[in-house]
């Protein structure tokens, strides 16, 4: 056997034992390593974390573009870079093709944070998500992209990545400080929101793969929910690439209207965040727009939605046991999940996100947990940016009008209206002292 041979051999054996979800977590085990590194090494210094805030052009070129925070940018573009073509590499991709992808991406992802960052922008609550996406549909749509940017596009695997570093801001201890109320709401919301969403689908006569996908996205957390559900189910990626897009488009109106609504109707600070953490669909999102409500309302918005997010991992034990059974009810096999199959499909990256979590929580200090924050939170805000950048790539126009006669969209667009008021009903009971009293979230 030739050296090249021998190569290819152990490339195509290490990717039999490693897919996607298990290099997203060794990827973000290396990530979050080298940041308590520095933590470690470094006690009581704050971390260098890339800048992208500014309000006018002299704050855009002397902060953002200042020569020490490119440099940043560039080091942890670099590393991501690295740490991805290895994976790349060994599962057996087009590393040629990939590395320059991933360089335009990455610089995409970039700008859509640079955008985002500006003042007026940040004052309305639009977030880098809406810039990446519109960028990469953009490139998709209009331009058209390289075959070394599609190569690049895993959108998938970049935020099954951003999702395991995600796992240590989502803290036990700050869940708890929303007590009761915050755990049932996130509960009940969860529930009855995703059957009802599955329900108004199967009404509108769209496929449950389908409905599977877009009743997790609106019921727990938008697109994160969404990968975990399609990888329990081993989803059409353009059934996943459709649901996010969707996610990401009805998100903008919210973020306005709601804080507006919270306003015009007189709603008590404490119940319009846990409303708007319920419904809005990423952190960023919530916390953008509870702080056009106040500090109490973007406190309670953020508890309910880590709360939420810890639910990530019942929701695909939930999700692949389902449909595991339902796999096994239409072949006409024994009528149970067999273990071995529920694991096979099972989300292995949303095991990096618990872990991640309860190490966070309960292992590391407090002071080292603080003094990493920063910077993991800068590091999973990028591997979010690249990966919407990427779902706007993956995604075209043409296909979210002709798939299934645009009804998914109607039935997402329901589900999601019948999320609000549901969602408003409970933080009103819960977090308003009409059940329980009222929580002390200062």
């Amino acid at each position: 056997m030739s050296n090249s041979e021998e190569t290819i051999g152990k490339r195509i054996s290490v990717s039999k034992n490693f897919n996607e979800d298990i290099w997203a977590i060794m990827i973000a085990i290396v990530v979050i390593g080298t940041v308590l590194i520095l933590a470690f090494i470094s006690p009581g210094q704050k971390l260098p974390v890339p800048v992208y805030q500014w309000a006018n052009t002299s704050e855009l070129t002397g902060k953002v573009l200042a020569a020490k925070n490119l440099i940043i940018i560039a080091v942890i573009g670099a590393v991501f870079a690295s740490l991805a073509s290895v994976a790349i590499f060994l599962s057996r991709g087009r590393l040629r093709k990939f590395i320059p992808g991933f360089l335009v991406i990455y610089i995409l992802g970039i700008l859509s944070l640079i955008i985002a960052g500006n003042k007026t922008i940040n004052y309305y609550g639009i977030e880098y998500v809406v810039f990446a996406l519109v960028i990469g549909l953009f490139l998709s749509n209009v331009t058209g992209v390289s075959a070394a940017i599609r190569e690049a596009a895993r959108s998938e695997f970049f935020i099954k990545t951003g999702l395991v570093i995600l796992g240590s801001s989502v803290l036990f201890t700050d869940i708890m400080k929303a007590g009761l109320p915050g755990i049932l709401q996130a509960l009940i919301v969860v529930a009855v929101v995703w059957f009802v969403a599955l329900w108004i689908a199967r009404k509108l006569k769209v496929d449950d793969e389908f409905g599977v996908i877009l009743a997790s996205a609106v019921s727990i957390c938008g697109v994160s929910a969404a990968i975990v559900a399609s990888g329990a189910i081993k989803g059409d990626k353009k059934k996943l690439s459709y649901v996010t897009t969707l996610v990401l488009i009805v998100a903008i109106p919210m973020m306005i209207l709601q804080p507006w609504i919270i306003k015009t109707f007189g709603i008590p600070e404490i119940v319009g965040g846990a409303w708007l953490g319920g419904t809005l669909d990423t952190t960023a999102s919530v916390t953008a727009a509870a702080q056009l409500v106040g500090p109490i309302a973007t406190k309670a918005g953020v508890i309910i939605k880590f709360s939420q997010n810890v639910l990530l991992g019942v929701a695909a034990f939930f999700i692949a046991s389902w449909w595991a059974l339902k796999k096994a009810d239409n072949t006409g096999k024994e009528n149970r999940a067999p273990i071995k199959l529920v694991w096979e499909r099972f989300p292995k990256f949303v095991i990096g996100f618990i872990l991640v979590s309860l190490l966070f929580s309960f292992a590391i200090p407090e002071t080292t947990v603080k003094q990493a924050a920063g910077l993991l939170n800068a590091t999973r805000t990028l591997w979010f940016a690249i990966a919407f950048v990427a779902i706007g790539v993956e995604a075209r126009f043409s296909d979210l009008i002709k798939m299934q006669g645009g009804r998914p969209a109607l039935a997402f667009i329901i589900a999601q209206l019948f999320n609000i008021v549901w969602t408003l009903l409970l933080a009103y009971l819960l977090f308003g002292g009409y059940l329980l009293p009222v929580p002390d979230i200062k």
